[in-house]
């Protein structure tokens, strides 16, 4: 009896032999056994990124340069505060802060003992707080007018004319009110036509920040109501569909569809205005000076120009300076701090 390949005497075969795992095999399975360190998982080689988003960083590169050179590097003059600085001191401005005396924090001792210091500083608060009740939530409530307008053509419509204003320059807005509020204006002049006494809003200085506050609305509330129309856009139709069918009315839903969906960007504005308090305006208040008086328009950004720029005080104008930006920095913070209480993520997450 013949044999074939591979059987055994009895004519049974054995065992199929197991096949030894080739080099390639091997080394993949000791490869994938072997943990990824955390920081190299999925990470792109800085050269690739740089190769791959040079297109952008082209883009953007130039807004960096000016970045740099008008925000940052004038920081360094910050210095002055802290000086007796004299520009004549030296051939140039720049090379006069080596040659300025230091005299430490007494520009800021000067500052505390100053009432016109205070007093600015109550203008600008004052300001600062009426138009967070009265202007902020002019946009929130044209934003909910316009999202309601069924008709596309009427929504951009009224969304353009809004925007408007926000390309006027102030010289531009505050000669549009004195043209229609002020002593020779439409209003005052058909009123002294037919026998009524005419007005000058304008020059009233007790209704000065209610006027500039109405300025600030016409103006800017356009933008504003870009933000929140962006924000109503990505609120789901599923959720309103799903409360009218509950019985929600057009109010119930605003209240608990809408409004719980521009909260975070509402809590984000709200930081950001937070942080600019001391900042209500500089060329709007300037503009109108001379018409109401310096104790209801003098706010900070006015007093430093003035003592500054007029008075010449160069180093008592940037401690000014640098004592309201620190300050507005400290408020972004505890602004930011108190939506992180209130479960909003702010300008930035905890």
């Amino acid at each position: 009896m013949s044999l074939t390949a591979g059987s055994r005497p009895d004519g049974t075969r054995p065992p199929a032999a197991v096949e030894e795992p080739t080099a390639a095999v091997a080394a993949a399975t000791v490869k994938e056994s072997v943990p990824r360190r955390a920081g190299t998982a999925g990470k792109v080689p800085f050269r690739v990124r740089l190769r791959r988003d040079r297109t952008l960083i082209l883009m953007t590169l130039p807004v960096i340069v000016l970045l740099l050179i008008f925000n940052y590097v004038p920081l360094l003059g910050n210095v002055v505060a802290f000086q007796n600085y004299d520009p004549y001191a030296a051939s140039n401005g720049i090379t006069a802060i080596f040659h300025s005396p230091w005299v430490g924090v007494e520009q800021f001792s000067r500052m505390l003992d100053d009432p016109l210091f205070w007093s600015a500083t109550k203008n600008t608060l004052v300001l600062f707080l009426l138009q967070l009740v009265l202007f902020f939530p002019v946009p929130i409530a044209l934003a909910l007018v316009i999202n309601s307008v069924i008709r596309p053509r009427v929504r951009a419509v009224a969304q353009a004319i809004m925007y408007l204003p926000h390309f006027f320059s102030w010289v531009l807005v505050v000669t549009v009110f004195q043209q229609m509020l002020g002593g020779a204006g439409i209003i005052a002049q058909t009123l002294e036509k037919h026998g009524w006494s005419g007005f000058d809003l304008m020059t009233n200085a007790s209704l000065f920040k209610y006027m500039v506050t109405a300025q600030a609305v016409w103006k800017d509330a356009g933008w504003g109501i870009i933000v929140f129309l962006a924000a109503l856009a990505a609120v789901s139709t599923d959720l309103y569909e799903a409360a009218a069918m509950d019985g929600a009315g057009r109010w119930r839903r605003m209240w608990h569809v809408t409004l719980p969906a521009l909260r975070p960007v509402i809590a984000l504005l709200l930081v950001l205005r937070v942080g600019d308090a001391l900042s209500v305006g500089f060329e709007q208040f300037l503009l109108q000076r001379y018409a109401v008086g310096a104790g209801a328009s003098e706010v900070l950004d006015t007093y430093v120009w003035n003592m500054g720029i007029q008075n010449g005080d160069f180093s008592y104008a940037a401690a000014v300076g640098l004592a309201k930006g620190v300050i507005g920095v400290c408020l972004i913070l505890g602004a930011n701090k108190v939506a992180h209480l209130l479960g909003e993520q702010g300008v930035y997450k905890k």
